[in-house]
């Protein structure tokens, strides 16, 4: 990677959905740079795919629930069928007991248990634990 793939990342961060005319303009180079970019982050697994990011309020009756995953071997082949695993939001690396903790989101229990399921029939999660989430508190 040279300056401009942070950069563009950056920038599909933002807003995946920017035309890559606006992308272009924006970085100072041509479409076609963009346009090759976006295909060779891709190519090279840089990029895994464009997803819908919602506000926590948007979807006031989706259950919310994180799961702490703990990993026997290397995680890199977890982590990659995790991430593909349509019912976590979030994937996060930790350290401490569990070595990784993913932010579910589904429409209702029954989802719930068949995502984690699904999750803990992944090759090399060795154990799970779950907690749903119930309220939020502010100050």
């Amino acid at each position: 990677m040279d300056d401009l793939d942070p950069r563009l990342i950056a920038a599909l961060r933002q807003d995946a959905r920017t035309p890559v005319a606006t992308l272009a303009a924006r970085l100072g180079v041509a479409r076609g740079t963009i346009t090759n970019r976006m295909a060779k982050l891709e190519r090279d697994g840089a990029i895994v795919g464009y997803t819908l990011r919602l506000r926590p309020d948007a979807t006031p009756d989706e259950i919310c629930a994180w799961t702490s995953i703990a990993v026997k071997g290397h995680q890199h082949a977890v982590v990659r069928a995790l991430l593909g695993e349509p019912g976590i939001a979030e994937l996060h690396d930790t350290n401490g007991r569990w070595d990784l903790v993913a932010e579910l989101r589904v429409g209702e229990l029954a989802e719930l248990s068949t995502v984690l399921e699904r999750i803990r029939g992944i090759p090399g999660i060795s154990s799970t634990e779950t907690s749903v989430h119930l309220q939020t508190f502010r100050s």
